[in-house]
């Protein structure tokens, strides 16, 4: 069988092949249907003005020599699915309970220094709610000199505390009760870094510019005290300068490429964006990565892998796993979503819930056959 798009043919055996050549080259696995599949690569054919899949076939083979090309292939393709606090009971037992014990195991060793990876932080929204729910934990002014998210607004906190009447608040921390911390005696060093595999979505979150549809679940309080608006209702003049300067932005939440807007003027869509605030975008780092194939970039207290293993292979699973346990901390915690449960020998990492949230922390006493 074969497929006819945009005046190229494409057989059913060669997206077989295309499937089983990304899975050796990145480790992920395509699990869209052919006929997207097929759609997107009679798409790139055309974008890159190339001849035939077997053109497709020997870019794809010789990405080693050009590290862009597979991300630039997979851009449009990957289903990756963004959006702030989406897991609202991760960021919960962050707030709550992770941080408490962070920093009643850290607020006697010198100075409390804390650092997360959003592994596979799509277009940064994951790594910006991190820093959100870590503002409204920590006591006010200690975080790097960033204040409370309820701090810009006299009512601010408590609003977004009582969205809900409950723990969660759309992920944002509730200090009021189980995981309370103490006043603090020096400031907190943050450091979240953010890493995806695909540059275009690096580059939306280093920009940090989203529209107002995409923060629709957040608190009010939240959002005036973490994001400044640019433009208006009707796409005005600082929305459109802010969208020439910085082509797409942040759109929907489904994962269609990847989140990103884009026009043939680069131009915002209509309708006010928000800018996250310089003092929750000095919390996060952002850095272009490949978790199959990745850099050390150090040691960390937390990592979140949210939504990341099931684009993975088997073998992938269990070395990325292998690989996380050893960039944690003794002590440190890994938080998966909760369809991705490890099992109970997994890498000798313990579970704990939370308020109905599983996460895994990695023992003060690691395993020597994992390092420490």
């Amino acid at each position: 069988m074969h497929r006819m798009l945009a005046g190229h043919t494409i057989l059913e055996h060669e997206l077989s092949e295309l499937r089983l050549l990304v899975e050796r080259q990145t480790g992920i696995l395509l699990d869209c249907p052919n006929s997207a599949l097929a759609a997107h690569v009679a798409e790139y054919l055309e974008s890159q003005e190339l001849e035939s899949t077997v053109a497709v076939f020997d870019r794809l083979r010789a990405s080693d020599q050009e590290p862009s090309v597979l991300p630039g292939f997979l851009d449009g393709v990957l289903n990756v699915n963004t959006g702030f606090f989406r897991h609202p009971g991760a960021m919960n037992a962050l707030a709550r309970q992770v941080v408490p014990q962070l920093y009643a195991r850290k607020s006697d060793d010198g100075p409390c220094t804390l650092r997360i990876w959003s592994a596979g932080c799509g277009t940064g929204e994951e790594a910006y709610s991190i820093a959100m729910a870590l503002c409204d934990a920590l006591p006010s002014g200690n975080t790097n000199g960033a204040s409370s998210t309820g701090s810009s607004d006299g009512n601010g906190g408590k609003d977004a505390r009582e969205k809900n009447g409950a723990s969660r608040n759309g992920g944002i921390a509730d200090n009021s009760t189980t995981g309370q911390l103490p006043q603090a005696t020096r400031d907190w060093s943050v450091h979240i870094v953010g890493s995806d595999l695909l540059p275009s979505a690096i580059a939306v979150a280093e920009r940090g510019l989203y529209p107002q549809s995409a923060l629709a679940g957040l608190p009010p309080a939240t959002i005036r005290a973490c994001f400044s608006k640019i433009g208006n209702a009707n796409g005005g003049q600082n929305g459109s300068q802010e969208g020439s300067q910085n082509g797409s932005a942040p759109g929907s939440r489904n994962g269609s490429n990847h989140g990103l807007i884009s026009g043939s003027t680069n131009r915002l869509s209509n309708g006010a964006h928000l800018l996250v605030k310089p003092r929750i975008r000095s919390l996060v780092t952002f850095n272009t990565m490949n978790l199959t194939k990745p850099v050390y970039i150090g040691r960390f207290d937390c990592i979140f892998c949210m939504d990341v293993l099931p684009h993975l292979s088997r073998v992938q699973r269990t070395a990325l796993m292998e690989r996380l346990h050893l960039y944690l901390e003794p002590g440190g915690y890994l938080f998966l979503s909760q369809t991705e449960k490890l099992g109970p020998t997994n890498l000798n990492f313990r579970p704990e819930t939370f308020d109905g949230y599983t996460f895994y922390r990695k023992p003060l006493a690691a395993s020597a056959a994992y390092g420490r």
